[in-house]
Order: C-alpha cells, then sequence, then structure tokens
C-alpha cells in the first residue's frame, strides 16, 4: 500500500517563502513520476510541477520560476520550494504519484493535502 504524507504548509507573507515536503512509502514503482498539485476554494485541482524518475520537470504556467522541484529517491521524499509567494498561490497542495502525474485523471497515488495560506 503507498502512502504519500505532506508536511511543511503554513501560513505565509506575500514575498515569503515556503518548503513542502512528501514522504512516499509502499510499493510504488521508483520509475514513476512524482508531482504536486493544489487546489484553491472553489477552483478546479491544477498542476503545480512535477519530475521524472531521471529529474526532467515540468510546471504549471502561474509558476514563473518561483517554485523548484526536486526528489530524493534514497530518502523517498519529494520536495517543493516555493518563492515569492503571491496571494493568489493559496490553496491545498497535494503530492501525487504517476503513472502520467501530468495527467489528473491518471494520477494514481494522492496525499491528504498539506494548506497554504499567503496573507499579510
Amino acid at each position: 500500500q503507498v502512502h504519500l504524507v505532506e508536511s511543511g504548509g503554513g501560513l505565509v507573507q506575500p514575498g515569503g517563502s515556503l518548503r513542502l515536503s512528501c514522504a512516499v512509502s509502499g510499493s510504488i514503482s521508483s520509475s514513476w513520476p512524482m508531482g504536486w498539485y493544489r487546489q484553491a476554494p472553489g477552483k478546479q485541482r491544477e498542476l503545480v510541477a512535477a519530475i521524472t524518475s531521471s529529474g526532467s520537470t515540468t510546471y504549471g504556467d502561474f509558476v514563473k520560476d518561483r517554485f523548484t522541484i526536486s526528489r530524493d529517491s534514497a530518502q523517498n521524499t519529494v520536495l517543493l520550494q516555493m518563492n515569492t509567494l503571491e496571494v493568489e498561490d493559496t490553496a491545498v497542495y497535494y503530492c501525487a504519484g504517476g503513472p502520467i502525474v501530468t495527467h489528473l485523471p491518471s494520477v494514481r497515488y494522492w496525499g491528504q493535502g498539506t494548506e497554504v495560506t499567503v496573507s499579510s
């Protein structure tokens, strides 16, 4: 059984930074891509960032070089470093596991989510 557990969310002021972490446990293929989605109140869940097993990355258009996704296969973690946060980044952030993590219907595993609030 696969478990994805997010941490690192919280309240931050506009312009601030947060680092989200996703701990992966269970039998998930190390070759599967991993990613982060977010969902704001009243909006659809959208892709924030994804990373393949070889380290290739994909970002949502709204990221604009502010976020960086990385993965540590040895420690089974996926990180999302978020800088220059904006009020519009307020959402629940979800860790996601492949096989096609950039395609929402194809995401096989989800974490429970961690809330990020950007507010002054």
